[in-house]
């Protein structure tokens, strides 16, 4: 059954997000081509209509992203209304206080155009990098959650815990440009995380990226009881897939498989998942699996499912997963705004429209 919509499907929005993967062995796309690439993403995503562009925290060879602001302020000095989030922002390991500085500046920047998505990290090479025990890794998360809410909060704070030095009637400066920043906690499936975004009345990002996306349904269930037990309004949620996008079903398909199983089973590798092929890839792009690849109309259909089975309000796609040329990610991101977007909100205008059937 449908999980109850958490937010009036009108409010839809559509965007990508990107962790700035690069080449390992030398012979592709390097950090520094790459982080101008995405700006360049950025600023042709804010042309074409998408609503909102996120850039991924991680501190591994295989990314380029391990500051998001950074890129996100170039995107800001080259848009004029697109959102500009983390996807996400690894709070564990971070300072809360320089996080909030840093968006609060990206916010001033883009005029009320950021967001953070706060995450405990799907990977851990940040714990040791930053000098972090992993054992506190749930611990670690909950008290910078908290900190960085009590930063956004009030200007001056107020706060002890036990990971950081406490703050005593501290001024944290600059103020953001929204009051309040959005903050969002991004999740991949765990249900003490949904809950925790529920009982704190923060907007929900929820990562799908394998399975059947109905198994999925039980945590938004849960976000949206969260949401009610602590007495919270309804709130946005984010579904963030795989997905790509071309002029034609096989030519999206030729263009994202190889980059995207061997990343895929690059990782694999390392946390003991099996190997894919092209056989359960092309599988996971049918309408009830997890990637939202094919044209317009396929990729606009996979959307429009996922509305029906979760009612969020957001949908974000990483399209340039390992070595996707950075001309096919401008196609999909063109494809995007001028075809599947309209697509997808003329539908959802049209399902708000109908009469209700009992």
């Amino acid at each position: 059954m449908p999980a109850t919509p958490l937010r009036l499907l009108e409010d839809v929005e559509l965007g990508v997000y990107t962790f700035a993967d690069v080449s390992l062995d030398g012979t592709g796309v390097g950090p520094a081509q790459r982080v101008r690439e995405v700006v360049e993403e950025i600023a042709l995503a804010d042309q074409v209509g998408l609503d909102v562009f996120g850039v991924g925290e991680h501190h591994r060879a295989d990314f380029a992203a391990s500051v998001p602001s950074v890129i996100l302020a170039a995107g800001a000095e080259r848009t004029s209304r697109i959102r500009l989030t983390s996807a996400v922002t690894v709070l564990s390991s971070d300072d809360p206080v320089r996080v909030f500085q840093q968006f609060a500046t990206l916010d001033l920047l883009s005029e009320g155009r950021a967001e953070i998505m706060a995450g405990r990290g799907s990977f851990t090479e940040s714990f040791p990098l930053f000098g972090y025990d992993l054992g506190d890794y749930d611990e670690l998360f909950a008290e910078k959650l908290e900190l960085l809410l009590a930063l956004r909060a009030d200007e001056r704070v107020s706060w002890s815990g036990r990971h950081r030095a406490s703050l005593v009637d501290q001024p944290v400066h600059p103020r953001p440009f929204q009051d309040p920043l959005p903050v969002w906690v991004a999740v991949g499936g765990n249900p003490q995380s949904v809950a925790r975004a529920g009982l704190l009345g923060l907007p929900l990002a929820l990562a799908i990226i394998g399975g059947e996306p109905e198994r999925f349904t039980p945590l938004i269930d849960l976000y949206r009881h969260a949401l009610t037990q602590g007495e919270h309004a309804p709130q946005p949620a984010s579904i963030n897939i795989h997905g790509f996008v071309a002029d034609t079903r096989e030519r999206a398909a030729d263009i994202y498989y190889p980059a995207h199983s061997e990343v895929m089973n690059r990782i694999g590798r390392e946390r003991g998942w099996g190997p894919t092929d092209r056989a359960a890839f092309d599988a996971a792009t049918t309408l009830r699996g997890a990637y939202a690849v094919g044209n317009p109309e396929a990729v606009a259909e996979k959307i429009l499912f996922h509305h029906e089975l979760f009612g969020h309000s957001r949908t974000l796609i990483q399209l340039a997963i390992g070595s996707v040329p950075h001309r096919d990610v401008m196609r999909a991101i063109e494809l995007l705004g001028t075809e599947v977007a309209p697509r997808v909100r003329a539908e959802v205008t049209r399902r708000d429209a109908a009469p209700a059937t009992v």
